[in-house]
């Protein structure tokens, strides 16, 4: 799949299209605060290009503001990356950079991505906006199931997405790509059923992406000892983590 296909499936009126380029000079000023962040951006990033601007002007979609949070608009972006750049570091540059609320689109000579990330204001710097808990990114591969791609795509619908205020929308947005991030675990691409089971699920898949990654290392710390006592005590601990696996991928 394409990035070309997830913004035409976004279906957007015309007036909230942009279509201009975003220059690697004005990026790295607001988002590259180490040196290693501006070589990031000038090393890796081939293109950034701003696609649409959704906001109640140009989509007919309310704002929202409150004490923790203000969304004047949503941007949506599309990333093209250089062979071997770093596409999760380049996309968190970039959602920590911009102040408004991203659907940013990363394609690379051989992968696609989509990542997300809530906005609110600073604790600690007044009239300052900062990435509220994790990026969230999905990279979508030969991995993926067809038919949970098709189900993705339908329902990426900017008619089918909660449209009360512009904070709903864009939880529409990552709940949509929640649950095809869900589908790559359980085959199925379903929509959450409430708030509680979006929450959930979300809380769910985190425990299950760090719970692989400790089996992973347990696995190869099993395959490289040769004290048998000790093999016995690592294939314990990798019984019990499969076991609490299990239940976090139940709770999806």
């Amino acid at each position: 799949m394409k990035a070309s296909n997830c913004i035409a499936a976004l279906d957007l009126p015309s007036g909230a299209l942009v279509d201009q380029r975003v220059p690697k000079k004005t990026l790295s000023e607001y988002g590259a605060k180490t040196a290693a962040a501006r070589r990031y951006i000038q090393e890796g990033i081939e293109s950034l290009r701003w696609v649409a601007a959704i906001k109640p002007t140009t989509a007919g979609v309310p704002e929202f503001s409150n004490e923790v949070r203000e969304y004047l608009e949503i941007a949506v972006l599309h990333l093209h990356l250089r062979p071997a750049a770093q596409g999760s570091r380049l996309a968190t540059l970039i959602h920590r950079a911009i102040p408004y609320p991203i659907l940013l689109f990363s394609s690379g000579a051989e992968s696609f991505a989509i990542s997300l990330a809530h906005k609110r204001w600073s604790q600690g710097e007044k009239n300052h906006v900062v990435v509220d808990g994790d990026v969230v990114f999905l990279c979508i591969d030969e991995y993926v199931p067809v038919d949970a791609l098709s189900g993705f795509l339908s329902a990426l619908s900017l008619t089918k997405q909660p449209r009360d205020t512009l904070y709903e929308l864009y939880q529409g947005w990552l709940d949509t790509v929640l649950a095809l991030k869900t589908a790559c675990v359980l085959g199925d691409f379903a929509l959450p059923r409430s708030r509680e089971h979006a929450d959930a699920r979300s809380e769910a898949l985190l425990e299950c992406a760090r719970l692989e990654s400790e089996m992973a290392s347990l696995r190869a710390a099993a395959a490289r000892e040769k004290q048998i006592p000790r093999q016995v005590e690592l294939n314990l601990k990798l019984k019990r983590l499969e076991e609490v696996h299990a239940a976090a991928r139940a709770r999806l």
